[in-house]
């Protein structure tokens, strides 16, 4: 058997996201509209397999092919026949429902390997004798052929993603090391190309002279092309003496398929600003134009309050090991207009709370862009992983300029509050009743604050191309240090690109902190309908839910290779060592031995301290934090986050040893079964599935019903062009890693 951090339980929580009133809701136009962007997201998403191992297109396929000959229940009573038990199948449909739901064989989050929990021998004569491969010999015997021993294999490197010698990615080729990213990171800044739809490929000649091709997400390939935007990139390139080539072309059979559900829905959309955008949508992935993207996603913002609300493209670069790859998602969703009403008070609110935020206001945006904010019950998101509220586009010139969107998927949500009593760890028994009560509603509100008033917050400094800068030189003065601006982001610079590796969970950390500072102000409360004694359980909840987090945190934290896993979850322990930091007993960590005789550990938050303590402290570092990004201060940002992020085994806390703590009590992230629609003439209909390992499988075999056998195909000649970049995937290349 596996260790345990590399397998998924069988008894692993499953839930099903439950949008029927909201479909129901809308009209016959709007269903269709919404119909093509979901078929155009779920197109798409399967580019995720291509960007996470390089054996996961070929796992997709084979899984697909076998579900697709025998349902679940049909392929049961096949490997029970060949000799496995109830719990070695059991755990077979966990492990395919698990690669379904995270796009790959790596978790979404956390981005850690996981493995059949069942012998290879077994899995292998259930696959060698299934249906399929009586029907396709050659074609199965060959898939598995491929991805069989990657499929169990825990060599070292491959037990996580990451570059070099911490881990697998297919953002860079396998001979790719930090170095090398930041070579091309600095090209592509030089170019002003943006790194969110690219991948790196390295190759050496004969003398060991690096060679390196940047290839851009796009339908079209090396035939011409009118669009001068990305053509006139499309050259040989020498950089700091090494040649660099900038080709497109990465998944253009997907992209295409995408592409053609983007034009069947611009049929049907609501309004000018949505046709644009979709036009916007249409020219990136076909050329490869990140420029493009961002005027979509302009017009995207000017569409406020949609009915039917969507997003799609190469977006979070979570799991890229540098930080500037984004993966690609698309989402789905239909407002939920009472809950909606709530955060739109928020947004009325926000440009007065902003004032409450522990910076000068010089290091705030000129003008409060008033970004439309909307809970979503989700239809559709394609990629690895749901999140439960989002803040988008990323980029950072529309960020500052243009606005945003901020969007709370509220049937996610409901997924995320259902909470067992007997599974919750390291809580006091006299909290769990209250955290129970409260975590939904805390939630609501952390979500709210962290989107809009955390990631809508805080000014760049910026000097754009002709030598203008955003700020004032001369009156602008730096409240950490009482001097003036000493660095800023020149033109081609942006967040993501300078601060690289810490970027995202920096910014996280931020926007929780954010979240937890401004929800003890009494009129955020009254915004979500809390008062009183209501008011202080919401806070209270609120800041132990963080607190809990960054203890379980450590799960996400790797100690052969000192580094994090999980952006989100780093933010939330560098929170619980800032709240500790502070002393005075706010917040304790008591081990303690469980009532089966095995570690456990308690977390305790004074209430009566929060805002005496907690607060004083939870400012300073909020302080230093924005103004190290507002300027650009790398170093300081690296010096002061990576600080408190470092694990160490020193007293009190010992936290090395409370990380064994937490893999021995730890439970799994829940799976999420997604429902499918169907076009039947000019009728969609939603189709549901159960909330079970089979049901996920089930919503799957059925997602594809008129081109499964051909995406397949696709998927497969896409990873075999490129396999030479992997070969020998367990070797790490030579140098720094």
């Amino acid at each position: 058997m596996a260790d345990t951090q590399y397998i998924l339980p069988n008894d692993i929580g499953v839930s099903s996201l439950d949008c029927r009133e909201a479909f129901r809701l809308l009209s016959p136009t709007e269903r269709l509209y919404a119909y093509h962007l979901s078929r155009a997201a779920w197109y798409g998403g399967l580019a995720v397999l291509l960007q996470t191992s390089p054996e996961a297109p070929y796992i997709y396929a084979l899984l697909s092919r076998l579900f697709r000959a025998q349902d679940p229940d049909q392929l049961r009573q096949h490997a029970l026949a060949e000799g496995l038990t109830e719990e070695e199948y059991q755990a077979f449909l966990v492990y395919a429902a698990g690669v379904y739901s995270n796009m790959g064989n790596y978790k979404s989050f956390g981005d850690t390997k996981f493995v059949p929990n069942l012998p290879k021998e077994k899995l292998e004569r259930v696959i060698l004798g299934s249906e399929a491969a009586q029907q396709h010999p050659e074609e199965v015997r060959g898939l598995w052929h491929t991805c069989g021993e990657l499929m169990f294999s825990l060599e070292p490197r491959l037990r996580h993603l990451g570059l070099g010698k911490e881990g697998i990615t297919t953002y860079f080729s396998g001979n790719c090391t930090m170095e090398d990213a930041k070579l091309a990171q600095d090209f592509l800044d030089s170019q002003n190309l943006s790194a969110y739809n690219t991948r790196l490929f390295k190759e050496v000649d004969g003398e060991g002279k690096p060679y390196y091709e940047v290839r851009l997400a796009s339908v079209l390939g090396s035939e011409p092309s009118l669009d001068s935007e990305v053509t006139s990139k499309l050259k040989s390139y020498e950089f700091r003496g090494s040649p660099f080539q900038v080709t497109r072309g990465d998944y253009a059979p997907i992209l295409q398929k995408v592409v053609e559900q983007l034009e069947k829905a611009k049929a049907y959309a609501a309004n000018s600003h949505q046709g644009q955008m979709l036009a916007q949508y249409i020219e990136s992935f076909t050329q490869g134009s990140i420029e493009a993207h961002k005027r979509g996603s302009r017009f995207w913002i000017q569409d406020k309050g949609p009915i039917v609300e969507s997003y799609i493209g190469f977006i979070e670069s979570y799991r890229d090991p540098f930080g500037s790859r984004g993966e690609f998602e698309g989402f789905v969703a239909v407002v939920n207009k009472a809950m909606s009403a709530k955060f739109e008070r928020l947004v009325a609110s926000a440009e007065q709370l902003l004032k409450e935020l522990p910076w000068p206001p010089t290091f705030e945006k000129d003008k409060f862009l008033t970004p439309d904010f909307t809970s979503l019950d989700v239809l559709t998101f394609a990629g690895s992983g749901i999140p439960a509220g989002i803040n988008i586009p990323n980029y950072d010139d529309l960020r500052q300029t243009e606005g945003f969107k901020n969007v709370s998927l509220g049937n996610v949500l409901a997924v995320a509050y259902a909470t067992q009593r007997e599974k919750l760890t390291f809580l006091e028994e006299d909290d769990k009743d209250l955290y129970i009560l409260w975590k939904g509603p805390s939630f609501d509100v952390q979500v709210g604050l962290h989107e809009l008033l955390g990631h809508g917050s805080g000014k760049l400094f910026v000097q754009d191309e002709k030598g203008a800068f955003n700020f004032d030189q001369e009156t602008v003065i730096n409240p950490e240090t009482g001097e003036q601006i000493q660095s800023w982001y020149r033109s081609g610079e942006t967040w993501d690109s300078k601060f690289s590796t810490i970027a995202s969970s920096y910014e996280e950390c931020r926007a929780e902190s954010v979240g937890l500072y401004l929800c003890l102000h009494p009129q955020v409360l009254e915004i979500f309908g809390f008062e009183g004694a209501d008011a202080e359980d919401v806070i209270y909840v609120n800041w132990l839910n963080m607190v809990r987090a960054g203890l379980l945190a450590l799960e996400f934290y790797t100690p052969e290779a000192f580094n994090w896993r999980q952006a989100h979850m780093q933010a939330r322990f560098v929170i619980l060592r800032v709240l500790l930091e502070a002393g005075e007993g706010l917040v304790t960590i008591t081990p303690t031995t469980g009532s089966d005789g095995r570690p456990d550990a308690r977390v305790r938050l004074d209430r009566s301290k929060i805002r005496s303590v907690g607060k004083p402290a939870l400012e300073r570092f909020l302080r230093r934090l924005q103004v190290l990004k507002s300027t650009g201060d790398v170093a300081g940002g690296r010096a002061l986050y990576e600080g408190y992020a470092t694990v160490t085994d020193a007293p009190p806390e010992c936290f090395l040893t409370l990380r064994d703590t937490v893999l021995l009590r730890k439970e799994s992230r829940k799976l999420i079964v997604q429902p499918n629609t169907h076009l039947e003439g000019s009728d969609v209909q939603l189709l549901e599935y159960e909330a079970s390992a089979a049901g996920l499988i089930r919503s799957f075999s059925e997602r594809f019903p008129e081109d499964g056998p051909e995406l397949e195909e696709i998927l497969t000649q896409l990873a075999a062009a490129d396999a030479r970049f992997w070969k020998g995937p367990s070797e790490a290349p030579s140098g720094q890693a």
